[in-house]
């Protein structure tokens, strides 16, 4: 009989918030040496679940077993081995970078390290992420997301843990920094580590998981092991209702599409002093796509285009008007049309002390839903219902607060804003991050009738695939400029992988020449 106390247990384990039930009965075992994803759609409870691993929910019933105890709270499963990494990137934003590592390993009175330690150890660390020398003593708040991404799983991999819980943590990375990550991965499943996946990447987890557990509406409904994990299967066990898999939303082939007027340019666009000037235009019924490797400008002239920074030099214009008033505050691109919907919801995204129906509200007021003052409450809230319809948003009551949805939950709220606003440019910077295979594809139905009704739609994203069949070109950047148009005849993952690692055309990928076929 195998011994249970080496193992991490769930047993039938329930939890509800207020009238919401986020886990009903829920058990799955977690052996040394295995990575195990947990996987459903949003509002399915897998973050309920791998917080009460770590100790910060505690279950209305059942049993959270860690090698044979139940820790009470954080500190306790952090005493027996037990290290999380939350879904949203939590960083102490004024501190340095050395002190958000360090951050908790100190008592009060003593330190466990010199400084000059703490920061070689804190180069050491951050080296297995990422080429790029970062100084320990950086503000936090200064660099990129995904830099604050890696702080956050360095902290966590400082105390060498015995379970590990990655819960989103891929979401904020590029392709080439989530290959470091699964080198890490699979590093710990070497030395024993239980590691615990929350992702909503399939692709992802399909290629580093040896069991899936998959959640739906709070319950355990299927679980695959080794082959059995693909994402057939996986998204079958996930949906209540049908997903077709190489349906992506297309409403028709990109070659057909009728493109009109210049909405959104840009001549001699420079994102910092010194880069490479390029040239751009986004036309009517779009929709182009952004990548890049992590650092390399694609996210600044994303910001750029939403009129929320200036260029360091060329002109930008949206609707054939100077936008150069558009940079003077992050409202103006609003007034010409662009809706921007940014991918870090914690910080430039929600209003966490404010209701589900208030953060859908607030930049609307200024727009068709007020008045000489006055709100047009019957038509906003007309327009939200409409959009938590279109959206599939679980939303419970619209009083609620916005943090008592889950992560893609919100997300989805900050889509059906920018929708209600009617703009003729929407900005999306990687909106699916944390969403799950079914909104996704929601999604990009919603986008693209958007851009069939005239609509343009400038859309970045960490996972290249998504850009197939969606979108008509992708835009590649390197060193803080647009390095390669790549037109959808080309789209394959090798053809914007070269372009990403800054190989020349004529190693690119040709679709005729090595059998690809476009759905």
């Amino acid at each position: 009989m195998d011994d249970l106390t080496g193992k991490v247990l769930v047993q039938n384990v329930s939890k509800r918030f207020g009238e919401t039930t986020a886990l009903n009965g829920c058990s799955l075992t977690i052996s040394p040496g295995e990575v195990h994803a947990i996987v459903g759609e949003n509002g399915s409870g897998k973050s309920t679940l791998a917080k009460m691993i770590s100790g910060v929910v505690l279950p209305d019933s059942g049993r959270v077993s860690i090698f044979g105890r139940s820790p009470r709270d954080p500190m306790e499963a952090r005493a027996l081995g037990v290290a999380m990494i939350f879904q949203e990137v939590l960083v102490a934003e004024t501190l340095s970078v050395v002190d958000n590592i360090f951050a908790g390993t100190d008592s009060l009175w003593k330190r466990s390290r010199t400084r000059a330690v703490a920061r070689r150890q804190c180069r050491d660390l951050l080296k297995r992420f990422t080429e790029t020398e970062i100084d320990p003593d950086t503000i936090v708040r200064n660099l990129p997301l995904s830099v604050q991404q890696w702080i956050v799983i360095a902290r966590a991999l400082l105390a060498n843990p015995r379970v590990l819980i990655l819960d989103e943590s891929s979401a904020a990375l590029d392709l080439d920094a989530s290959a470091r990550l699964h080198t890490e991965i699979k590093r710990l499943r070497e030395s024993g580590c239980c590691i615990i996946i929350v992702t909503h990447r399939i692709a992802e987890l399909v290629r580093i998981a040896d069991r899936a557990t998959v959640l739906r509406d709070g319950e355990v409904v299927d679980e695959f092991v080794g082959a059995d994990i693909n994402e057939s299967r996986l998204l079958s066990a996930m949906s209540a209702k049908r997903i077709i898999l190489e349906a992506k939303a297309a409403a028709a082939s990109p070659a057909n599409r009728v493109v009109g007027d210049v909405v959104l340019s840009a001549t001699g666009l420079e994102i910092e002093r010194g880069a490479p000037q390029f040239d751009f235009k986004l036309c009517a019924g779009e929709i182009v796509g952004v990548t890049g490797l992590d650092g390399q400008g694609h996210g600044d002239f994303l910001r750029i285009a939403a009129g929320l920074r200036a260029p360091s030099g060329g002109t930008v214009s949206v609707l054939g008007r100077d936008a150069r008033d558009a940079f003077q505050v992050a409202s103006g691109a609003s007034g010409k049309s662009v809706a921007y919907v940014s991918g870090d919801r914690a910080r430039e995204g929600i209003f966490p002390n404010l209701s589900i129906f208030e953060n859908f509200s607030l930049p609307l007021y200024r727009s068709r839903f007020g008045e000489y003052g006055w709100i047009k409450r019957r038509p906003l809230k007309q327009a939200f219902d409409g959009e938590v319809r279109r959206l599939s948003i679980k939303v419970g009551h619209e009083s609620n607060l916005i943090t008592s949805l889950s992560g893609g939950n919100q997300q989805k709220v900050l889509i059906g804003r920018a929708l209600a606003m009617e703009p003729k440019i929407i900005v999306l910077d990687d909106p699916a991050r944390g969403v799950d295979i079914a909104t996704k594809q929601e999604l990009y139905a919603q986008l693209r009738k958007f851009a069939d009704q005239g609509g343009a739609v400038l859309y970045l994203s960490s996972e290249i695939e998504e850009f197939f069949d969606f979108a008509d070109r992708v835009l590649v950047f390197r060193n803080k400029s647009l390095f390669r148009t790549v037109p959808f005849e080309l789209f394959s993952e090798h053809t914007l992988l070269a372009a990403m690692f800054g190989e020349p055309d004529e190693t690119a990928f040709h679709p005729m020449r090595e059998g690809f076929v476009r759905a």
